[in-house]
């Protein structure tokens, strides 16, 4: 059943997580990622070993240069196949790097020899060979032992049968022998079986997860290639926000103030004409083009004002986010609190962004009052409108929103709406102070 948000409500458990945990799915899927990481991590601690110790014998005949980038190749592949064995077993997705950029022949070479992706592979296929075998061996002899204590009754008859001694031998040595063999010794084998299988899907747990600090340590993107991908995003935002504001001011252009403008001189020509012949009425079309320039240049003034308002210039944002909320059809409070003014790129997007969400109360709140503060906490600056209008706001796909989120996230900024049914909304903005 789905619920009004779209997920599927939680289901119930009878057991507390320490009972249910040995028979549980994920206790099995971990289980089982351990126990295939020693056999591929001998593979791939192998084809490292063999690879880099063949390059090092063969680098006097250049040889070792291609064979040593044909290692780091092998490696990577290892890698891409952990990842996808780690996505279907421990339900971690690890974003895969980026890939070698480079031609072929000896520029390939050199990038995948220069790439620190490659070496950190290699790093994961020499670490995690020591580390899959004792999480194997810890894991398998604690699993086998686990079930076999709590499973004991069920087995026991095996020894006097078959093996000619009473049961389990826990000391012996010719003179004096102990046998697991009367009620209480086998309950208290249960019980410590019991104990040890009740543990033995944490201990898994906590070796799975050092499996996941190795691959996304060392199999994943590091920090400054994440860096490098987000700013080439932010890159492509920037670039597609302003062809969009360009072709928006030739938009506006060509549709107002030139149109206007083209009327105008067309008025004054025939105005210019009929000036001889009837005075009269050249007049009248020139206070009809006179009430044109009026409107053309107050049109002029909107689109200047839209492309940077030279009250933001003059003043700062405190008199500019006031000289917005006067339009706004809703009374809006505003408060800034700034100790001084961030650079004027920051101070740009902070006044188009309070300006785009006082758009949006106007628009699509149905509020009767609305508030607009901003401040500085330490080296953000936080920007904030309320209103107390209808409510359902959000940043999904396609929304005004969400273009303005995106926007705010090409500087490194955030924007958080929290804006439930019925109201009121909240929309948070942050963005890096830079005074």
């Amino acid at each position: 059943m789905e619920t009004e948000y779209g997920r599927r409500p939680a289901r119930q458990h009878f057991l507390p997580p320490a009972l249910r945990a040995p028979l549980e799915a994920r206790t099995f899927r971990e289980f089982g990622y351990l126990l295939l990481s020693l056999p591929i991590s001998i593979v791939m601690f192998t084809w490292a070993i063999v690879m880099v110790s063949l390059s090092a014998g063969l680098l006097i005949t250049f040889l070792g240069i291609p064979v040593l980038a044909a290692g780091l190749v092998g490696c990577r592949a290892f890698g891409a196949l952990e990842r996808k064995r780690a996505r279907a077993l421990l339900g971690v997705d690890v974003p895969a790097p980026q890939p070698v950029r480079g031609k072929r022949g000896m520029a390939w070479i050199g990038a995948v020899l220069k790439s620190g992706v490659s070496w950190r592979h290699l790093l994961y296929s020499v670490v995690h060979f020591p580390w899959a075998l004792f999480s194997f061996v810890v894991s398998l002899s604690l699993w086998v032992y686990g079930w076999g204590l709590v499973t004991y009754p069920l087995w026991q008859w095996v020894f006097p049968t078959y093996v000619g001694q009473d049961g389990i031998q826990l000391y012996g040595d010719g003179t004096h022998d102990f046998y697991l063999d009367s009620p209480f010794e086998i309950t208290l084998t249960v019980l410590v079986g019991l104990v040890v299988t009740l543990a033995v899907p944490w201990i898994i747990r906590g070796f799975a997860y050092v499996d996941r600090g190795l691959l996304f340590g060392l199999l994943g993107p590091s920090r400054l290639e994440e860096r490098v991908v987000e700013l080439e995003s932010d890159r492509g935002v920037v670039v597609d926000t302003s062809a969009a504001d360009l072709r928006r001011i030739e938009r506006d252009l060509h549709d107002g103030a030139q149109a206007r403008l083209v009327a105008l001189a067309m008025d004054l020509g025939l105005a210019k004409e009929k000036l001889t012949e009837d005075p009269q009425a050249a007049a009248r079309m020139v206070d009809s083009a006179h009430g044109e320039v009026k409107v053309a240049l107050q049109e002029l003034r909107d689109l200047a004002r839209g492309i940077h308002p030279a009250v933001l210039t003059d003043r700062g944002l405190d008199a500019a986010l006031s000289s917005v909320a006067s339009r706004c059809t809703v009374p809006v409070q505003v408060e800034v609190d700034l100790p001084c003014r961030p650079v004027p790129a920051i101070e740009g997007i902070a006044y188009f962004t309070v300006s785009e969400l006082l758009q949006n109360v106007s628009k699509h709140s149905g509020a009767s009052r609305a508030g607009v503060d901003v401040w500085r906490a330490q080296d953000r600056l936080m920007l904030q409108v309320t209103d107390n209008g209808r409510g359902g706001a959000s940043v999904s796909g396609g929304s005004g929103l969400a273009g303005l989120a995106e926007r705010l996230d090409a500087v490194d900024g955030i924007l958080v709406v929290d804006s439930p049914r019925g109201g009121p909304t909240t929309v948070t903005a942050e963005l890096p102070w830079r005074a």
